[in-house]
């Protein structure tokens, strides 16, 4: 019995494909999460000294020698976009490089919103909460459409490649030691404060704009497995495992791939696989945490 030839698949592109798909609405949305992103700092966060992020040490750095916040996040972001580029390679930096540059634009021309948005005698809590509602919505917006504000997401990424360790632990290595060095310059007030505002604002971009947890685990039973995988591997840099199966009605031999991916990549990945086999049944499944090495 003779069997047809499975087509061959080119995924090189695909990834380019699905990223410039809908190209105006992916920009507009991305430079408005940039610019609440910048707003909320000028707003809440440097005000109120609440400290995480490359933002956090340029609050820092102004109070100490008087240093114009956004040079020093201009100046933290190149340096970060080298480490990237060296460490990480050129195709984990492109999403980075105009977020990187344009965020402290932003942050300077946003700087004068606080003489007209007065907090006067709010509560810190409220404050805080306040903050990281829109620097989360920002932070989400930013990401969904495969871009990055730059600062420690780079180091984060490094920390975690290089660290063999989750995303979740690298991030608590770079934020803690940040948010420590707010406390130790501001109080222990302002520590707490920073650590209420990052975490809620964590929540806000996962739960709100890019689903509940910071990682996917996706379950795709397909009959285009090859193609499937081969854009996996190549394109996203994520381990696959292959899995042997049956339909339980049909009793048909399938394949099952299962990987874990990162939030921020599961748009991406979805509709990829849509791409490569519309008739592909997918699980998803909220990951909080990974530990090993990809298959």
């Amino acid at each position: 019995m003779l069997f047809a030839k499975k087509k061959q698949i080119d995924t090189t592109n695909l990834l380019k494909e699905i990223t410039s798909s809908k190209k105006l609405k992916r920009y507009i949305e991305f430079l408005i999460g940039i610019f609440l992103s910048a707003a909320a700092f000028n707003i809440f966060l440097k005000p109120c000294n609440l400290i995480f992020g490359l933002s956090g040490l340029s609050i820092i750095t102004e109070k100490l020698w008087n240093i114009d916040p956004s040079l020093i996040i201009l100046i933290g972001n190149i340096i970060l976009l080298i480490a990237s580029f060296v460490f990480l390679g050129v195709d984990k930096t492109k999403p980075t490089i105009v977020g990187s540059i344009l965020y402290p634009v932003l942050v300077k021309a946003t700087e004068f919103l606080p003489n007209y948005i007065d907090l006067g005698n709010t509560e810190m809590i409220v404050i805080a909460l306040c903050g990281a509602l829109i620097s989360g919505i920002g932070t989400g917006l930013v990401f969904k459409n495969n871009f990055t504000t730059g600062g420690t997401d780079v180091l984060k990424q490094i920390l975690s490649q290089y660290g063999k360790m989750p995303y979740s632990k690298s991030n608590i290595y770079s934020e803690g030691l940040i948010m420590l060095a707010g406390g130790i310059f501001f109080g222990w007030q302002s520590f707490i404060y920073s650590f209420i505002t990052l975490y809620a604002s964590g929540i806000i971009s996962d739960r709100v704009i890019l689903g509940i947890s910071e990682y996917k685990t996706l379950e795709i039973i397909t009959t285009e497995e090859d193609a499937i995988k081969q854009f996996i591997i190549e394109s996203l840099n994520h381990g696959v495992t292959e899995i042997d199966a049956e339909g339980g009605y049909t009793n048909k031999k399938k394949k099952v791939l299962l990987c874990a991916i990162p939030t921020r990549e599961y748009f991406v990945a979805t509709e990829a696989i849509k791409k490569l086999d519309p008739d592909a049944f997918v699980i998803v499944i909220d990951t909080y945490e990974i530990k090993g090495h990809k298959n």
